[in-house]
């Protein structure tokens, strides 16, 4: 019995802790769930604009008429300035009936003009907000980042979905880096490497899922290349053809596409999906001084041609070859040069590799860093074999007789 009695008060006590967790609940109608936040410069100087673009639980179901007593909207975008990024979020509270939530947001877009003021307190915030996922995505925009986030796009019914997907799907288009708000802060935090984020931006395109049949009147947001820091301050941007050299310096890359010439026609395109792609920087140290080599090879399908193609003409697969990897060298080089001449900017990652590889010489010269990557020698090696025609063993000729 007096075991059976001592369980039985276990048990009860037990009860009670597990009640006790009623002061931390939070009731889903009593938060304003964020999906995407923007932030521009304020209506005066010293003041910074918060954007937040928030679900309509009850509209956000895809559906194209509204239930009774909604707006058939999927977002509500309710904007507020402040002297601080929180002050500004605060301030949201004089006119939401609902907490503002940020477990849920799955992109922070910053507009260029306050971006090239600096971000620090932005990485600041954003890193000590307990509520904010760490893999939260981080962009910068020319345009007005309240309108990038406020942006109903043609496929998704909430916006911030269709920029979290825009970022999932970009190994395919390789139009802009995949940055992270762990990223932006480890990249902020080191001694060497240097922010880059992606760059979105509003083009008229598409039609508008608001008066169907009028095609080019309707805003879409889209990759447009890369924003480049210095520090904390924006100080360049790269364009979308130059970021797919960039990302095989920073992830892993899936595939790749390049254009090239028919070798008998230099007036005619050959397109070569690049597949196996192998990346990799290789430090040294020579005379007192950091240098690196960066290896290259890539197989290449052509998937499209518009000239007779076959793998059994060897001269013109030779030819595809050597022209693959000049394209190559001369993409890599044309980066190097940008972030060494143009921007002194390692945001390729050259000194965290340098470091990896040779850390006792690391300590001697990183203080100094800033000076030495502008001058360091870059040798670019590129490897390119074209290993099918993907579904198309001969050229595609016509069926008829020209006579």
């Amino acid at each position: 019995m007096a075991a059976k009695f001592k369980i039985c008060v276990l048990v009860c006590v037990l009860i009670l802790i597990l009640s006790g967790c009623k002061t931390g609940k939070r009731e889903l109608n009593d938060l304003a769930l964020v999906m995407a936040v923007g932030l521009d410069k304020g209506s005066s100087e010293g003041l910074i604009k918060v954007t937040t673009q928030i679900a309509r639980p009850s509209d956000a179901r895809g559906q194209t008429g509204a239930p009774s007593g909604q707006t058939g909207d999927p977002i509500w975008s309710a904007s507020a300035e402040g002297e601080t990024i929180f002050q500004a979020i605060r301030n949201l509270s004089t006119f939401s009936s609902r907490r503002v939530f940020w477990a849920h947001n799955l992109i922070i877009v910053i507009n260029e003009k306050l971006a090239k003021e600096g971000i620090r307190e932005i990485i600041d915030f954003f890193t000590r907000n307990p509520e904010l996922r760490m893999r939260t995505w981080v962009a910068v925009t020319p345009n007005k980042a309240s309108e990038v986030v406020s942006t109903v796009t043609g496929l998704e019914v909430v916006p911030g979905e269709a920029l979290d997907k825009l970022f999932r799907y970009t190994p395919i288009s390789v139009q802009a880096p995949r940055t992270q708000i762990l990223d932006l802060q480890a990249s902020y935090l080191s001694e060497s490497t240097e922010p880059i984020l992606a760059r979105l931006r509003l083009v008229n395109r598409g039609v508008s899922n608001k008066k169907p049949g009028q095609e080019g009147g309707y805003k879409q947001v889209e990759l447009a290349g890369a924003g480049v820091f210095k520090g904390d301050k924006l100080v360049g941007t790269l364009k979308p053809f130059e970021v797919r050299s960039v990302l095989p310096f920073l992830e892993a890359m899936d595939t790749g596409m390049l254009i090239l010439h028919c070798p008998d026609d230099k007036q005619k395109k050959i397109t070569v999906e690049l597949r196996n792609q192998k990346f990799k920087v290789i430090p040294s140290f020579k005379n007192n001084k950091p240098a690196f080599t960066v290896s290259y090879q890539t197989d290449g399908s052509v998937v499209e041609a518009a000239c007779p193609f076959s793998l059994e003409e060897r001269a013109k697969v030779d030819a595809i070859e050597r022209e693959m990897e000049q394209e190559k060298k001369k993409e890599f080089e044309k980066l190097v040069r940008r972030a060494q001449k143009e921007l002194n900017s390692d945001f390729l990652e050259l000194g965290k590799v340098f470091h990896n590889r040779y850390p006792v010489e690391w300590r001697r010269i990183h203080s100094q860093w800033e000076t030495i990557f502008p001058t360091v020698e870059i040798k670019v090696k590129t490897m390119a074999k074209v290993k099918d025609t993907v579904l198309l063993k001969n050229q595609t000729k016509s069926g008829r007789i020209n006579k």
